[in-house]
Protein backbone atom coordinates (compact mmCIF):
# COMPACT_ATOMS: atom_id res chain seq x y z
CA UNK A 1 0.00 0.00 0.00
CA UNK A 2 0.93 3.68 -0.59
CA UNK A 3 2.04 5.65 1.87
CA UNK A 4 -0.51 9.21 1.76
CA UNK A 5 0.58 12.23 0.24
CA UNK A 6 0.14 15.10 2.66
CA UNK A 7 0.40 19.00 1.37
CA UNK A 8 1.65 20.72 4.32
CA UNK A 9 3.82 23.74 3.26
CA UNK A 10 2.59 23.98 -0.23
CA UNK A 11 -0.24 25.84 -1.86
CA UNK A 12 -3.68 24.97 -3.09
CA UNK A 13 -4.86 26.93 -6.42
CA UNK A 14 -8.98 26.95 -7.03
CA UNK A 15 -9.73 26.01 -10.43
CA UNK A 16 -11.55 28.20 -12.74
CA UNK A 17 -14.31 25.06 -12.11
CA UNK A 18 -14.35 25.68 -8.24
CA UNK A 19 -17.91 24.72 -7.29
CA UNK A 20 -17.80 26.31 -4.01
CA UNK A 21 -17.94 30.03 -4.86
CA UNK A 22 -16.67 30.70 -0.87
CA UNK A 23 -13.24 29.52 -2.58
CA UNK A 24 -13.38 31.16 -6.40
CA UNK A 25 -10.40 32.42 -6.96
CA UNK A 26 -8.76 31.44 -4.02
CA UNK A 27 -5.25 30.61 -3.08
CA UNK A 28 -4.58 29.02 0.03
CA UNK A 29 -1.64 28.35 2.30
CA UNK A 30 -1.72 24.51 3.69
CA UNK A 31 0.00 24.99 7.22
CA UNK A 32 -0.85 21.61 8.41
CA UNK A 33 -2.60 18.74 6.27
CA UNK A 34 -2.14 14.69 8.05
CA UNK A 35 -4.42 11.58 8.34
CA UNK A 36 -6.37 13.81 10.69
CA UNK A 37 -7.29 16.85 8.09
CA UNK A 38 -6.42 19.81 6.79
CA UNK A 39 -5.99 23.76 7.88
CA UNK A 40 -5.29 26.57 5.14
CA UNK A 41 -5.28 30.06 5.17
CA UNK A 42 -6.77 31.88 2.49
CA UNK A 43 -4.21 34.27 1.60
CA UNK A 44 -5.75 35.58 -1.82
CA UNK A 45 -8.82 37.50 -0.72
CA UNK A 46 -8.15 41.13 0.80
CA UNK A 47 -10.98 42.01 3.58
CA UNK A 48 -13.25 45.06 3.14
CA UNK A 49 -14.28 45.26 6.77
CA UNK A 50 -10.87 45.49 8.52
CA UNK A 51 -7.37 46.70 8.67
CA UNK A 52 -3.99 45.73 10.93
CA UNK A 53 -4.56 48.89 12.76
CA UNK A 54 -7.98 47.95 13.83
CA UNK A 55 -7.26 44.79 15.31
CA UNK A 56 -4.30 46.01 17.24
CA UNK A 57 -6.78 48.72 18.78
CA UNK A 58 -8.91 45.82 19.16
CA UNK A 59 -6.67 44.56 21.69
CA UNK A 60 -5.49 47.62 23.10
CA UNK A 61 -1.98 47.27 21.73
CA UNK A 62 -0.44 50.86 20.17
CA UNK A 63 0.79 50.69 16.30
CA UNK A 64 3.51 52.92 16.72
CA UNK A 65 5.20 53.60 13.69
CA UNK A 66 3.95 49.79 12.19
CA UNK A 67 2.19 50.39 8.56
CA UNK A 68 -1.54 49.92 8.28
CA UNK A 69 -1.03 46.67 6.38
CA UNK A 70 -3.99 44.52 5.02
CA UNK A 71 -5.96 41.90 6.49
CA UNK A 72 -6.98 38.43 4.39
CA UNK A 73 -10.03 36.65 4.51
CA UNK A 74 -8.58 33.84 5.51
CA UNK A 75 -11.46 31.48 5.06
CA UNK A 76 -14.95 30.43 6.16
CA UNK A 77 -14.12 29.10 9.27
CA UNK A 78 -14.13 30.97 12.46
CA UNK A 79 -14.09 34.46 10.92
CA UNK A 80 -13.32 35.84 14.43
CA UNK A 81 -9.79 34.12 14.79
CA UNK A 82 -6.59 35.68 13.83
CA UNK A 83 -3.79 34.14 12.10
CA UNK A 84 -0.67 35.30 11.50
CA UNK A 85 1.65 33.57 8.84
CA UNK A 86 5.10 34.63 9.33
CA UNK A 87 8.95 34.01 8.48
CA UNK A 88 11.24 31.78 10.30
CA UNK A 89 13.13 34.81 11.68
CA UNK A 90 10.48 34.55 14.86
CA UNK A 91 9.12 31.68 16.78
CA UNK A 92 6.94 31.33 20.25
CA UNK A 93 6.40 28.56 21.76
CA UNK A 94 3.10 28.33 19.97
CA UNK A 95 4.38 28.50 16.52
CA UNK A 96 3.60 26.24 14.29
CA UNK A 97 6.45 25.48 12.03
CA UNK A 98 5.60 24.69 8.22
CA UNK A 99 8.54 22.58 7.36
CA UNK A 100 11.30 25.07 6.58
CA UNK A 101 9.08 27.01 4.65
CA UNK A 102 6.99 30.03 7.22
CA UNK A 103 5.25 29.80 10.50
CA UNK A 104 1.93 30.08 11.65
CA UNK A 105 1.13 32.07 15.05
CA UNK A 106 -1.78 33.38 16.59
CA UNK A 107 -1.25 34.95 19.68
CA UNK A 108 -0.96 38.41 21.21
CA UNK A 109 2.12 38.55 21.45
CA UNK A 110 3.71 38.22 18.00
CA UNK A 111 0.66 41.09 17.37
CA UNK A 112 2.67 43.07 19.97
CA UNK A 113 6.27 42.40 18.87
CA UNK A 114 4.86 43.30 15.08
CA UNK A 115 3.36 46.64 16.48
CA UNK A 116 6.79 46.94 18.64
CA UNK A 117 9.31 46.42 15.55
CA UNK A 118 10.48 43.40 17.13
CA UNK A 119 8.53 40.58 15.10
CA UNK A 120 9.26 38.63 12.23
CA UNK A 121 10.49 40.39 9.22
CA UNK A 122 8.19 39.15 6.66
CA UNK A 123 4.44 38.41 8.20
CA UNK A 124 0.78 38.79 6.75
CA UNK A 125 -2.45 38.49 9.09
CA UNK A 126 -5.86 36.95 8.05
CA UNK A 127 -9.25 35.94 9.72
CA UNK A 128 -10.52 33.02 9.22
CA UNK A 129 -9.08 29.60 8.26
CA UNK A 130 -10.46 26.70 5.59
CA UNK A 131 -10.65 23.65 7.17
CA UNK A 132 -10.91 19.97 5.87
CA UNK A 133 -12.13 16.69 8.12
CA UNK A 134 -9.63 13.38 7.80
CA UNK A 135 -10.13 12.45 3.65
CA UNK A 136 -11.80 15.83 2.79
CA UNK A 137 -9.25 17.15 1.27
CA UNK A 138 -7.92 14.25 -0.77
CA UNK A 139 -11.50 13.95 -1.92
CA UNK A 140 -12.17 17.24 -3.05
CA UNK A 141 -8.48 17.11 -4.66
CA UNK A 142 -9.99 13.91 -7.20
CA UNK A 143 -13.11 16.95 -7.92
CA UNK A 144 -10.69 19.30 -9.76
CA UNK A 145 -11.86 22.15 -8.13
CA UNK A 146 -8.03 22.82 -6.73
CA UNK A 147 -4.48 22.49 -8.05
CA UNK A 148 -1.44 21.50 -6.00
CA UNK A 149 1.75 23.75 -6.07
CA UNK A 150 4.63 24.00 -3.95
CA UNK A 151 4.41 27.77 -4.98
CA UNK A 152 7.18 30.07 -3.61
CA UNK A 153 7.09 31.24 0.40
CA UNK A 154 7.14 35.34 -1.55
CA UNK A 155 3.37 34.55 -2.48
CA UNK A 156 2.23 35.06 1.14
CA UNK A 157 4.23 38.45 1.81
CA UNK A 158 3.65 39.78 -1.70
CA UNK A 159 0.34 42.78 -0.65
CA UNK A 160 -1.18 45.15 -2.22
CA UNK A 161 -4.35 44.70 -4.38
CA UNK A 162 -2.57 42.66 -6.61
CA UNK A 163 -4.41 39.28 -7.63
CA UNK A 164 -2.51 36.76 -5.89
CA UNK A 165 -4.46 34.14 -7.71
CA UNK A 166 -3.58 35.25 -11.18
CA UNK A 167 -0.18 35.35 -9.93
CA UNK A 168 0.52 32.27 -8.92
CA UNK A 169 -1.13 30.35 -11.83
CA UNK A 170 1.22 33.32 -14.60
CA UNK A 171 4.34 32.19 -12.03
CA UNK A 172 4.00 28.16 -13.28
CA UNK A 173 3.35 29.36 -16.85
CA UNK A 174 -0.30 28.83 -16.84
CA UNK A 175 -2.64 31.48 -18.74
CA UNK A 176 -5.74 30.53 -15.80
CA UNK A 177 -8.11 32.06 -18.56
CA UNK A 178 -7.61 28.71 -21.34
CA UNK A 179 -8.22 26.75 -18.58
CA UNK A 180 -11.56 24.87 -18.62
CA UNK A 181 -13.84 25.19 -16.10
CA UNK A 182 -15.05 21.57 -17.27
CA UNK A 183 -12.63 18.74 -16.22
CA UNK A 184 -12.76 15.16 -17.04
CA UNK A 185 -11.29 11.65 -15.56
CA UNK A 186 -9.08 9.07 -16.87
Amino acid sequence: MQDPIYFSGQFLLATPGMADPRFARSIIAICSHDENGALGINIGQISQDITFHAILNQFDISAGDCPDELVYVGGPVEMHRGFVLHSLDFNLSETLQVGNRWGLSSSLEVLEAIAGGTGPQNWMIATGYAGWGAGQLEEELTQNGWSVTPGKVDWLFQSGDRDKWQMAWQEQGIDPGRLSGQFGSA
